[in-house]
């Protein structure tokens, strides 16, 4: 399977080996991509750092806080360095402090709102931009976004708001970049057991409700998430942009 053979792509968003862009970043690499990676922090360091030795010695892996200019102008000046142009960039990117998941969405105190904006939404923006230049044959940039973007979900509260803002952003993105053949699509996800997920107080009853209420009865995985993403970045999907794409076992088109 070569779909993606000659494609340099750089991943945000892997924390461990159960996050949704560790599974696309997989599907990637079997597909032929040569890979970058970014990781969030010296907590994360030593995760990413393992799982990505799987790719080789000398795959790129560089710090970057998305809230940072300056980091990201030097993950771009290294990924440019380093292989001369990019044609995909996955966002997995999201945060909000843990209080403004619990409780009342009523209680969102303005710090909370503004930082899961810039972290969640603002981020996929400043990746764009700095990554435009490199596209110079065009590209794929994928971003990971949610249900609770356009319907309530229980203690999902800002990271809704943020996700739609996401949704929204990825729409302008694909006019503004189009002209230069540059997509921008999401995909929405079902849930997954990431740690991410985890930090959503009820997770474990929403896979069940999932199963029960999908019309395919089952919970997404990993896999299919990366087969989505692949073929998002293939050129089977050259006609597809400014796009929220749902791989949720069909959960979305349920009203009852």
């Amino acid at each position: 399977m070569s779909q993606l053979a000659g494609k340099i792509g750089i991943v945000f968003g892997v924390a461990n080996k159960r996050s949704i862009a560790w599974a696309i970043a997989q599907a990637w690499h079997r597909a032929g991509a040569q890979l970058a990676f970014t990781y969030q922090g010296e907590r994360l360091k030593e995760n990413v750092e393992e799982l990505v030795a799987a790719f080789g010695p000398d795959t790129l892996l560089l710090p970057c806080d998305v809230t940072r200019d300056e980091d990201i102008a030097r993950v771009f000046a290294e990924v440019g360095a380093k292989f001369g142009k990019l044609h995909l960039l996955l966002h997995s990117v999201a945060f909000a402090p843990k209080d403004a998941l619990e409780g009342a969405f009523l209680n969102t105190s303005r710090e909370a709102f503004r930082v899961a904006h810039d972290v969640s939404a603002y981020s996929l923006i400043a990746l764009a931009r700095a990554a435009a230049p490199l596209m110079t044959e065009g590209g794929s940039i994928v971003a990971m976004t949610y249900y609770g973007s356009e319907k309530v979900v229980p203690h999902y509260n800002v990271m809704g708001v943020a996700k739609a803002a996401l949704e929204s952003s990825t729409r302008y993105l694909a006019y503004d970049l189009g002209p230069r053949k540059i997509r921008v699509n999401c995909i929405s996800a079902g849930p997954v057991n990431t740690l991410a997920a985890r930090g959503i107080a009820g997770f474990m009853e929403m896979l069940k409700h999932y199963e029960a209420h999908s019309p395919l009865k089952r919970n997404v995985l990993p896999d299919e998430l990366g087969a989505t993403g692949t073929f998002l970045a293939s050129d089977g999907a050259a006609a597809i942009t400014g796009q929220v794409l749902y791989v949720d076992c069909g959960y979305q088109i349920m009203g009852m």
